[in-house]
């Protein structure tokens, strides 16, 4: 039997031994923030406790995004982002997880909400959805995971046509190049997740457990922890963050006008 629990950034479906967690800020396109990301961790917290959940899905509420990952508007306010130990949404750092998540991507997916799918171990997008690492075009850096994440899904030359530009792939290419596991009809990403979680679900649970652990850490390394949660020190990370394009950015999206890039560190007048 189905039991659903609202949350405030959430929702948290258990139908039987399936986790169906739904991003619920569908006026944002279901980005999230500081307190959304800290939900959503304890949610995924859970999810890794219970015994009795074998397999998670995650989605966006609505038909428009699965996520647009950052909410510029509150960075911009802010000044300042903030992430729990587990990164955005409480997936994108989470290196403890061995239960399989599937993404249902329902719609666009671009910066912390396509690394966010990167994250997971399926991907089932819409065949309407697009994906974006578009932190570039707002003065920030796909750090917490897609700058890792793509290159060794897709391949170096391939991923960096992606990272370097901000442009936006279809889900079809998504398909073609790799990252996306399967498509759905527009508005059947859900239901398509639900059979592939289905199929998962005939299987010993610790069976998959054990799949995902060694398949994810042979083909990742053992060094990937690591370098993943260094990347924000790196020097060109440091100068990223310290300068006026870091602020500029979300400043200029939640205004609504061309950003005004400075291209330099410290103080600009």
């Amino acid at each position: 039997m189905s039991h659903i629990e609202s949350r405030e950034f959430c929702t948290v479906e258990r139908d039987g031994h399936l986790t169906i967690v739904t991003i619920n800020r569908p006026d944002v396109m279901n980005s999230t923030h500081f307190e959304a990301d800290e939900e959503l961790h304890e949610v995924w917290n859970e999810f890794a406790a219970d015994d009795e959940q074998w397999v998670g899905i995650i989605t966006g509420a609505g038909d428009k995004a699965f996520s647009t990952g950052n909410d510029l508007k509150m960075h911009a306010q802010r000044g300042v982002r903030h992430f729990p130990p587990t990164g955005f949404a409480g997936l994108t750092t989470r290196f403890d997880l061995d239960k399989p998540v599937i993404a249902a991507v329902n719609g666009i997916a671009m910066g912390g909400g396509f690394e966010l799918a990167l994250a997971c171990d399926l991907v089932i997008a819409a065949e309407n959805a697009f994906f974006a690492l578009s932190e570039p075009r707002v003065g920030l850096a796909a750090l917490a995971g897609g700058v890792q994440y793509l290159p060794r899904a897709i391949g170096l030359p391939r991923a960096m046509g992606i990272l370097l530009t901000g442009r936006r792939v279809p889900a079809a290419e998504g398909y073609e190049l790799g990252f996306v596991t399967a498509l759905a009809p527009a508005g059947g990403a859900l239901a398509e997740a639900r059979k592939w979680a289905d199929q998962m679900l005939e299987c010993s649970p610790l069976s998959l457990r054990a799949t995902k652990e060694v398949a994810r850490k042979t083909m990742l390394g053992d060094d990937f922890e690591t370098k993943l949660m260094a990347a924000r020190e790196f020097p060109a990370a440091q100068r990223l963050r310290a300068s006026e394009d870091y602020k500029e950015g979300p400043r200029a999206f939640a205004e609504k006008r061309p950003p005004r890039w400075q291209g330099r560190t410290g103080d600009t007048r």
